[in-house]
Protein backbone atom coordinates (compact mmCIF):
# COMPACT_ATOMS: atom_id res chain seq x y z
CA UNK A 1 0.00 0.00 0.00
CA UNK A 2 1.24 3.69 -1.24
CA UNK A 3 0.12 6.43 1.23
CA UNK A 4 -2.14 9.32 -0.20
CA UNK A 5 -1.08 12.15 -1.53
CA UNK A 6 -3.05 15.95 -1.48
CA UNK A 7 -4.12 14.77 -5.22
CA UNK A 8 -8.03 13.66 -4.99
CA UNK A 9 -7.99 10.16 -5.72
CA UNK A 10 -10.99 7.81 -5.81
CA UNK A 11 -10.67 3.66 -5.03
CA UNK A 12 -10.90 1.58 -8.26
CA UNK A 13 -13.10 -1.21 -6.70
CA UNK A 14 -15.16 0.70 -4.18
CA UNK A 15 -16.15 4.77 -3.63
CA UNK A 16 -13.92 5.44 -0.77
CA UNK A 17 -11.47 8.69 -1.68
CA UNK A 18 -8.90 11.34 -0.18
CA UNK A 19 -11.89 13.85 0.53
CA UNK A 20 -11.39 14.19 4.56
CA UNK A 21 -9.50 10.63 4.52
CA UNK A 22 -6.28 11.48 5.32
CA UNK A 23 -4.98 7.64 6.48
CA UNK A 24 -6.87 5.91 3.11
CA UNK A 25 -4.06 4.36 0.70
CA UNK A 26 -4.00 2.91 -2.64
CA UNK A 27 -1.92 -0.62 -3.91
CA UNK A 28 -0.17 -0.09 -7.42
CA UNK A 29 -3.71 -1.09 -8.86
CA UNK A 30 -5.49 1.96 -7.44
CA UNK A 31 -8.00 -0.41 -4.81
CA UNK A 32 -7.77 1.35 -1.41
CA UNK A 33 -6.62 0.08 1.98
CA UNK A 34 -10.18 -0.70 3.51
CA UNK A 35 -11.48 -3.01 0.96
CA UNK A 36 -8.17 -5.06 1.68
CA UNK A 37 -9.78 -4.50 5.80
CA UNK A 38 -12.90 -5.45 4.35
CA UNK A 39 -12.43 -8.72 3.08
CA UNK A 40 -10.05 -9.71 5.78
CA UNK A 41 -12.91 -8.89 8.64
CA UNK A 42 -15.50 -10.40 6.26
CA UNK A 43 -13.44 -14.03 6.71
CA UNK A 44 -14.37 -13.88 9.71
CA UNK A 45 -17.57 -12.13 10.59
CA UNK A 46 -19.53 -13.75 8.17
CA UNK A 47 -20.21 -16.85 6.48
CA UNK A 48 -19.13 -18.42 3.32
CA UNK A 49 -21.86 -21.16 2.81
CA UNK A 50 -25.44 -21.10 3.99
CA UNK A 51 -25.69 -24.31 5.28
CA UNK A 52 -22.39 -23.24 7.83
CA UNK A 53 -24.49 -20.39 7.91
CA UNK A 54 -27.75 -22.16 9.13
CA UNK A 55 -26.00 -24.57 11.57
CA UNK A 56 -24.18 -21.82 13.42
CA UNK A 57 -27.71 -20.03 13.92
CA UNK A 58 -29.48 -23.02 14.72
CA UNK A 59 -26.53 -23.26 17.71
CA UNK A 60 -26.93 -19.63 18.75
CA UNK A 61 -30.67 -19.75 18.81
CA UNK A 62 -30.45 -22.98 20.76
CA UNK A 63 -28.12 -21.63 23.27
CA UNK A 64 -30.31 -18.18 23.42
CA UNK A 65 -33.35 -20.23 23.92
CA UNK A 66 -31.41 -22.48 26.55
CA UNK A 67 -30.11 -19.25 28.77
CA UNK A 68 -33.47 -17.62 28.92
CA UNK A 69 -35.26 -20.82 30.59
CA UNK A 70 -37.78 -19.91 33.14
CA UNK A 71 -37.20 -16.15 32.58
CA UNK A 72 -39.38 -14.10 31.22
CA UNK A 73 -37.32 -12.85 28.77
CA UNK A 74 -34.33 -14.71 26.62
CA UNK A 75 -32.71 -12.08 25.04
CA UNK A 76 -32.62 -8.23 24.83
CA UNK A 77 -32.81 -5.85 21.95
CA UNK A 78 -32.28 -2.07 21.50
CA UNK A 79 -34.73 -0.94 19.19
CA UNK A 80 -34.86 2.73 17.64
CA UNK A 81 -37.51 2.79 14.59
CA UNK A 82 -34.42 2.52 11.90
CA UNK A 83 -34.63 -0.65 9.12
CA UNK A 84 -31.47 -2.46 10.55
CA UNK A 85 -32.85 -2.87 14.60
CA UNK A 86 -36.65 -2.85 13.73
CA UNK A 87 -36.12 -5.90 11.04
CA UNK A 88 -33.59 -7.84 14.35
CA UNK A 89 -36.97 -7.04 16.37
CA UNK A 90 -39.12 -9.19 13.61
CA UNK A 91 -36.79 -11.98 12.97
CA UNK A 92 -36.12 -12.73 16.65
CA UNK A 93 -40.01 -13.19 16.80
CA UNK A 94 -39.55 -15.46 13.79
CA UNK A 95 -37.16 -17.53 15.35
CA UNK A 96 -39.02 -17.90 18.06
CA UNK A 97 -36.84 -15.94 20.95
CA UNK A 98 -38.73 -13.70 23.81
CA UNK A 99 -37.23 -10.43 23.62
CA UNK A 100 -37.27 -7.61 25.53
CA UNK A 101 -36.87 -4.06 23.58
CA UNK A 102 -34.74 -1.20 24.72
CA UNK A 103 -35.19 2.37 23.78
CA UNK A 104 -32.64 5.10 24.34
CA UNK A 105 -34.63 8.22 24.70
CA UNK A 106 -32.17 11.09 24.20
CA UNK A 107 -34.56 13.82 22.97
CA UNK A 108 -34.00 13.71 19.40
CA UNK A 109 -36.11 11.31 18.24
CA UNK A 110 -38.69 12.04 14.86
CA UNK A 111 -41.66 11.48 15.41
CA UNK A 112 -42.06 9.07 12.95
CA UNK A 113 -39.27 6.76 14.55
CA UNK A 114 -41.47 6.91 17.82
CA UNK A 115 -44.51 6.00 15.42
CA UNK A 116 -42.45 2.97 13.82
CA UNK A 117 -41.40 1.48 17.55
CA UNK A 118 -44.92 1.90 19.04
CA UNK A 119 -46.32 0.20 16.00
CA UNK A 120 -44.13 -2.52 15.75
CA UNK A 121 -43.73 -3.82 18.47
CA UNK A 122 -47.35 -3.72 19.01
CA UNK A 123 -47.84 -5.95 16.43
CA UNK A 124 -44.96 -8.08 17.50
CA UNK A 125 -45.99 -8.35 20.94
CA UNK A 126 -42.34 -7.00 22.50
CA UNK A 127 -42.58 -5.53 25.73
CA UNK A 128 -40.61 -2.24 25.58
CA UNK A 129 -38.22 -0.43 28.27
CA UNK A 130 -37.42 3.01 27.34
CA UNK A 131 -34.62 5.13 29.10
CA UNK A 132 -35.16 8.69 29.03
CA UNK A 133 -31.71 10.35 29.34
CA UNK A 134 -31.50 13.71 31.46
CA UNK A 135 -31.88 16.25 28.82
CA UNK A 136 -29.35 19.09 30.50
CA UNK A 137 -26.77 16.60 30.79
CA UNK A 138 -27.07 14.74 27.48
CA UNK A 139 -27.19 18.54 25.91
CA UNK A 140 -24.16 19.47 27.80
CA UNK A 141 -22.08 16.31 26.77
CA UNK A 142 -23.27 16.74 23.12
CA UNK A 143 -22.45 20.21 23.01
CA UNK A 144 -19.01 19.22 24.49
CA UNK A 145 -18.14 17.12 21.27
CA UNK A 146 -19.18 19.66 18.97
CA UNK A 147 -16.77 22.07 20.66
CA UNK A 148 -14.07 19.12 20.53
CA UNK A 149 -14.14 19.31 16.89
CA UNK A 150 -13.92 15.81 16.26
CA UNK A 151 -15.84 14.09 13.65
CA UNK A 152 -17.01 11.65 16.42
CA UNK A 153 -20.08 14.10 17.33
CA UNK A 154 -22.44 10.83 17.81
CA UNK A 155 -20.48 9.17 20.60
CA UNK A 156 -22.32 10.02 23.51
CA UNK A 157 -25.50 8.19 22.05
CA UNK A 158 -23.71 5.55 20.70
CA UNK A 159 -22.13 4.88 24.19
CA UNK A 160 -25.51 5.56 26.46
CA UNK A 161 -27.08 2.99 24.25
CA UNK A 162 -24.42 0.20 24.68
CA UNK A 163 -24.19 0.98 28.52
CA UNK A 164 -28.07 0.90 28.47
CA UNK A 165 -28.20 -2.51 26.92
CA UNK A 166 -25.63 -4.03 29.31
CA UNK A 167 -27.04 -2.53 32.45
CA UNK A 168 -30.72 -3.67 31.35
CA UNK A 169 -29.57 -7.14 30.73
CA UNK A 170 -27.95 -7.91 34.17
CA UNK A 171 -30.96 -6.32 35.99
CA UNK A 172 -33.62 -9.15 34.06
CA UNK A 173 -30.60 -11.66 34.20
CA UNK A 174 -30.32 -11.71 30.02
CA UNK A 175 -27.45 -13.40 28.78
CA UNK A 176 -27.50 -12.10 25.24
CA UNK A 177 -27.86 -9.07 23.91
CA UNK A 178 -29.45 -8.95 20.38
CA UNK A 179 -27.51 -6.32 18.28
CA UNK A 180 -28.99 -4.90 14.70
CA UNK A 181 -25.11 -4.09 13.69
CA UNK A 182 -23.93 -6.14 10.99
CA UNK A 183 -20.38 -6.36 9.48
CA UNK A 184 -22.39 -6.66 5.78
CA UNK A 185 -23.47 -3.35 5.18
CA UNK A 186 -21.29 -1.80 7.55
CA UNK A 187 -17.68 -3.03 7.66
CA UNK A 188 -16.55 0.04 6.14
CA UNK A 189 -15.29 2.60 8.86
CA UNK A 190 -11.71 5.30 8.82
CA UNK A 191 -10.88 5.19 12.63
CA UNK A 192 -10.45 8.80 12.79
CA UNK A 193 -14.24 9.31 11.83
CA UNK A 194 -16.07 7.78 14.49
CA UNK A 195 -13.78 6.50 17.65
CA UNK A 196 -14.90 5.89 21.13
CA UNK A 197 -18.18 4.28 21.21
CA UNK A 198 -16.59 2.21 24.35
CA UNK A 199 -14.05 4.63 25.34
CA UNK A 200 -15.70 6.00 28.71
CA UNK A 201 -12.28 7.85 29.38
CA UNK A 202 -12.33 9.65 25.87
CA UNK A 203 -15.73 10.54 26.19
CA UNK A 204 -15.23 11.96 29.98
CA UNK A 205 -12.11 13.94 29.01
CA UNK A 206 -14.08 15.78 26.39
CA UNK A 207 -16.85 16.45 28.77
CA UNK A 208 -14.15 17.50 31.22
CA UNK A 209 -12.54 19.76 28.94
CA UNK A 210 -15.59 21.20 27.13
CA UNK A 211 -18.51 20.66 29.34
CA UNK A 212 -20.00 22.78 32.12
CA UNK A 213 -22.61 20.44 34.15
CA UNK A 214 -21.40 17.03 36.59
CA UNK A 215 -22.81 13.97 34.64
CA UNK A 216 -25.10 12.28 37.62
CA UNK A 217 -27.37 10.36 35.87
CA UNK A 218 -25.66 9.55 32.07
CA UNK A 219 -25.27 5.89 31.75
CA UNK A 220 -21.73 5.16 30.99
CA UNK A 221 -19.73 2.13 30.62
CA UNK A 222 -15.81 2.00 31.69
CA UNK A 223 -13.82 -0.29 30.12
CA UNK A 224 -13.07 -2.59 33.26
CA UNK A 225 -17.20 -2.58 33.42
CA UNK A 226 -17.25 -3.80 29.67
CA UNK A 227 -14.84 -6.58 30.55
CA UNK A 228 -16.62 -7.88 34.18
CA UNK A 229 -19.92 -7.52 31.69
CA UNK A 230 -18.69 -9.78 29.25
CA UNK A 231 -15.74 -12.10 30.89
CA UNK A 232 -17.62 -12.56 34.13
CA UNK A 233 -21.45 -12.22 34.04
CA UNK A 234 -21.12 -13.60 30.15
CA UNK A 235 -23.44 -11.15 28.62
CA UNK A 236 -23.41 -11.56 24.86
CA UNK A 237 -23.87 -9.12 22.29
CA UNK A 238 -24.39 -10.39 19.06
CA UNK A 239 -25.15 -9.14 15.37
CA UNK A 240 -27.89 -11.95 14.15
CA UNK A 241 -27.90 -10.55 11.22
CA UNK A 242 -24.26 -11.01 10.50
CA UNK A 243 -25.76 -15.36 10.80
CA UNK A 244 -28.23 -14.03 8.00
CA UNK A 245 -27.70 -13.50 4.46
CA UNK A 246 -29.23 -9.89 5.03
CA UNK A 247 -30.23 -7.72 2.38
CA UNK A 248 -31.25 -4.10 3.54
CA UNK A 249 -33.01 -2.96 0.83
CA UNK A 250 -35.29 -6.21 1.17
CA UNK A 251 -35.32 -6.25 4.68
CA UNK A 252 -37.36 -2.88 3.93
CA UNK A 253 -39.59 -3.51 1.88
CA UNK A 254 -41.04 -6.73 4.05
CA UNK A 255 -41.39 -3.93 6.83
CA UNK A 256 -43.11 -1.94 4.83
CA UNK A 257 -45.48 -4.69 3.77
CA UNK A 258 -45.64 -6.59 6.78
CA UNK A 259 -45.69 -4.29 9.59
CA UNK A 260 -46.51 -0.98 8.28
CA UNK A 261 -43.14 0.57 8.56
CA UNK A 262 -42.68 3.91 7.21
CA UNK A 263 -39.25 4.51 5.74
CA UNK A 264 -37.58 8.12 7.36
CA UNK A 265 -35.30 9.38 4.33
CA UNK A 266 -31.28 8.14 5.03
CA UNK A 267 -29.16 5.45 7.37
CA UNK A 268 -29.87 6.13 11.13
CA UNK A 269 -32.26 9.25 9.87
CA UNK A 270 -35.20 8.40 12.71
CA UNK A 271 -32.97 10.58 14.80
CA UNK A 272 -33.34 14.45 13.80
CA UNK A 273 -29.89 14.93 15.10
CA UNK A 274 -28.43 12.40 13.47
CA UNK A 275 -29.94 13.18 10.37
CA UNK A 276 -28.35 16.86 10.89
CA UNK A 277 -25.12 15.77 11.89
CA UNK A 278 -24.47 13.16 9.03
CA UNK A 279 -26.51 15.68 5.97
CA UNK A 280 -24.94 18.98 7.23
CA UNK A 281 -22.11 19.64 10.02
CA UNK A 282 -19.95 16.47 8.60
CA UNK A 283 -19.63 17.21 5.16
CA UNK A 284 -19.74 20.76 5.42
CA UNK A 285 -16.73 21.12 8.55
CA UNK A 286 -15.05 17.97 8.04
CA UNK A 287 -15.57 16.78 4.04
CA UNK A 288 -16.69 14.24 5.25
CA UNK A 289 -20.13 12.41 3.14
CA UNK A 290 -20.89 9.08 5.18
CA UNK A 291 -22.80 7.60 2.04
CA UNK A 292 -19.18 6.65 1.06
CA UNK A 293 -18.91 4.09 3.63
CA UNK A 294 -22.26 2.42 3.05
CA UNK A 295 -21.74 2.23 -0.23
CA UNK A 296 -18.49 0.92 -0.51
CA UNK A 297 -19.65 -1.85 1.78
CA UNK A 298 -23.08 -2.39 -0.37
CA UNK A 299 -20.46 -2.80 -3.30
CA UNK A 300 -17.94 -5.01 -1.85
CA UNK A 301 -20.47 -7.26 -0.05
CA UNK A 302 -22.19 -8.12 -4.15
CA UNK A 303 -25.40 -5.97 -3.10
CA UNK A 304 -24.77 -2.56 -5.50
CA UNK A 305 -22.69 -1.56 -8.10
CA UNK A 306 -19.82 0.54 -8.08
CA UNK A 307 -21.42 2.56 -11.23
CA UNK A 308 -25.16 2.64 -8.99
CA UNK A 309 -23.15 3.75 -5.88
CA UNK A 310 -21.27 6.82 -7.67
CA UNK A 311 -25.32 7.75 -8.94
CA UNK A 312 -26.51 7.93 -5.40
CA UNK A 313 -23.75 10.45 -4.55
CA UNK A 314 -24.74 12.55 -7.40
CA UNK A 315 -27.65 13.70 -5.03
CA UNK A 316 -27.34 16.37 -2.62
CA UNK A 317 -26.56 15.13 0.63
CA UNK A 318 -28.36 17.28 2.40
CA UNK A 319 -31.85 18.78 1.03
CA UNK A 320 -30.91 22.60 -0.15
CA UNK A 321 -33.97 24.21 1.20
CA UNK A 322 -34.00 22.31 4.29
CA UNK A 323 -30.52 23.47 5.47
CA UNK A 324 -31.65 26.85 7.33
CA UNK A 325 -34.75 25.58 8.82
CA UNK A 326 -33.24 22.69 10.44
CA UNK A 327 -30.28 24.99 11.40
CA UNK A 328 -32.30 27.13 13.44
CA UNK A 329 -34.05 24.08 15.45
CA UNK A 330 -31.09 22.69 16.23
CA UNK A 331 -29.36 25.87 17.60
CA UNK A 332 -32.86 26.10 19.22
CA UNK A 333 -32.51 22.88 20.85
CA UNK A 334 -29.64 23.38 22.37
CA UNK A 335 -30.25 26.88 23.50
CA UNK A 336 -27.19 28.49 22.07
CA UNK A 337 -26.23 31.50 20.40
CA UNK A 338 -26.29 31.32 16.34
CA UNK A 339 -22.59 32.76 16.78
CA UNK A 340 -21.89 29.91 19.26
CA UNK A 341 -22.81 27.48 16.29
CA UNK A 342 -20.64 29.26 14.12
CA UNK A 343 -17.76 29.32 15.98
CA UNK A 344 -17.85 25.31 16.30
CA UNK A 345 -18.35 25.25 12.29
CA UNK A 346 -15.44 27.69 11.79
CA UNK A 347 -13.36 25.91 14.39
CA UNK A 348 -10.41 23.89 12.71
CA UNK A 349 -11.02 19.95 12.96
CA UNK A 350 -9.43 16.98 15.57
CA UNK A 351 -9.96 13.89 15.88
CA UNK A 352 -9.57 11.68 19.35
CA UNK A 353 -6.26 10.87 18.60
CA UNK A 354 -6.35 15.20 20.32
CA UNK A 355 -7.27 13.85 23.35
CA UNK A 356 -6.87 11.60 26.07
CA UNK A 357 -8.17 8.00 25.27
CA UNK A 358 -8.16 4.44 26.09
CA UNK A 359 -7.04 3.39 22.55
CA UNK A 360 -4.11 1.52 22.86
CA UNK A 361 -6.25 -0.68 24.94
CA UNK A 362 -9.48 -1.26 22.88
CA UNK A 363 -7.03 -1.97 20.67
CA UNK A 364 -5.71 -4.85 22.05
CA UNK A 365 -9.24 -5.40 23.21
CA UNK A 366 -10.60 -5.75 19.41
CA UNK A 367 -7.58 -7.66 17.70
CA UNK A 368 -8.38 -10.50 21.26
CA UNK A 369 -11.66 -10.65 20.07
CA UNK A 370 -10.67 -10.64 16.30
CA UNK A 371 -8.12 -13.52 17.23
CA UNK A 372 -11.15 -15.42 18.84
CA UNK A 373 -13.64 -14.82 16.15
CA UNK A 374 -11.29 -16.81 14.24
CA UNK A 375 -10.99 -19.54 16.30
CA UNK A 376 -14.95 -19.91 16.61
CA UNK A 377 -14.47 -19.13 20.37
CA UNK A 378 -16.31 -16.19 19.93
CA UNK A 379 -19.41 -14.62 18.46
CA UNK A 380 -19.46 -12.78 15.47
Amino acid sequence: MTKSNSTYQICAQCVMDTVGNPEITFDDKGICNYCYEYQEKASIRLFDRDDERKTAMDQLIDRIKSSGESKPYDCLIGVSGGVDSTYTAYLVKQLGLRPLAVHFDNGWNSELAVSNIEKILDNLGIDLHTFVVDWEEFKDLQLSFLKASTPDGEIPTDHAILSTLYSTASKFGIKYIISGNNFKTEGVMPRLWAYGHIDWKYIRNVHKRFGTKRLKTFPHLSLAKFVWYTFIKRVKLVSILNYTDYDRESAMKLLIDKLEWQYYGGKHYESNYTKFYQGYILPEKFKIDKRKLHLSAYILAGLKSRQEALEELKAPIYPPERIAEDTEYIIKKFDIPDEVFNDIMQATPKTFLDYPTNYPLHSKLRNFLSTLRSKGLYHR
